[in-house]
């Protein structure tokens, strides 16, 4: 099941050429992932990151097309595994059905002291719903 969420592109995330720099797609994913968490799974960052949080591990992402002031992306995020600890993620940013990226990325849930540490049971299962295999 995909989480949708929409992004226009505005000035702040572009550079003098008028195309988004790289590293603010890396905020964008962070903002999608963050949304989910609050909206799909109704964990909001804030109450997640009182005693935790849910740092990314790892990320790999593919640039297909640039995208530019103006344009309105749709970033679709699809959990694709998740572990005792950890969560995989895809995230793929289309503008009128082009490709402008496809991120893989690994979460892992966190105590205060920066331990993985195990997916509550509620929150596991919220997301066991979510999982699609052979996404991307």
């Amino acid at each position: 099941m995909r989480f949708v969420m929409p992004q226009k592109v505005k000035f702040k995330h572009c550079d003098p050429a008028g195309i988004v720099f790289y590293p603010r797609y890396f905020e964008m994913i962070n903002d999608c992932v963050e949304a989910f968490f609050d909206d799909a799974l109704n964990c909001p960052f804030e109450t997640l990151h009182e005693d935790g949080g849910v740092p990314t591990a790892e990320i790999s992402v593919q640039f297909t097309a640039p995208s530019r002031h103006g344009d309105h992306l749709e970033l679709a995020l699809i959990c694709t595994r998740i572990g005792r600890s950890s969560l995989g993620i895809t995230t793929e940013a289309t503008c009128e059905g082009e490709r402008r990226f496809l991120a893989t990325s690994t979460l892992v849930l966190t105590d205060a002291h920066g331990k993985s540490t195990p997916w509550p049971d509620d929150l596991r299962q919220l997301i066991e719903m979510r999982i699609v295999k052979d996404a991307a």
